[in-house]
């Protein structure tokens, strides 16, 4: 059922993920083509906040502060992992590997060393931070707008 803090909990995820995005693409190396790589993340953002965190707002602060942190949490994993499984395609196309199970793990490898980037200071404070606003965001939404 759509309301209001689903919206803002879409929305709010869907900034963070664009702001995180940004953070990401200077600590890659240099010369990688990124291509959709922050619009992916953005509407991965929109999912997730959604379904998420949308339908469990409005609790009260504690569970809005868990309630970011859970939406900021699958957020994080869905984008690596689809983001790995789009890096293992390309390598695949490029015949990389030597059969599908090699490739199937290595989405794994390649998330693996995609999460070890986001573990810069800047973007775990702002992953920290944004999950607590998003929370917070959505919480006041579902109190103020029922």
């Amino acid at each position: 059922m759509p309301d209001a803090a689903r919206l803002v909990s879409a929305l709010s995820l869907a900034l963070i993920a664009f702001i995180v995005s940004g953070q990401v693409i200077p600590l890659m190396p240099e010369g990688k083509d990124f291509g959709y790589f922050t619009w992916i993340n953005v509407a991965l953002g929109l999912v997730c906040g959604w379904v998420v965190m949308g339908k469990r707002a409005g609790r009260g602060v504690t569970a809005a502060i868990n309630n970011g942190m859970t939406g900021m949490a699958t957020l994080v994993f869905w984008a690596l992992f689809v983001q790995g499984a789009y890096e293992m395609f390309r390598l695949a196309m490029r015949n990389r590997y030597g059969g599908p199970f090699e490739a199937l793990a290595a989405i794994f490898t390649i998330a693996l060393d995609f999460g070890r980037v986001l573990l810069a200071p800047h973007i775990i404070a702002t992953l920290l931070i944004g999950g607590i606003l998003a929370g917070f965001a959505a919480d006041s939404a579902k109190k103020k707008w029922r």
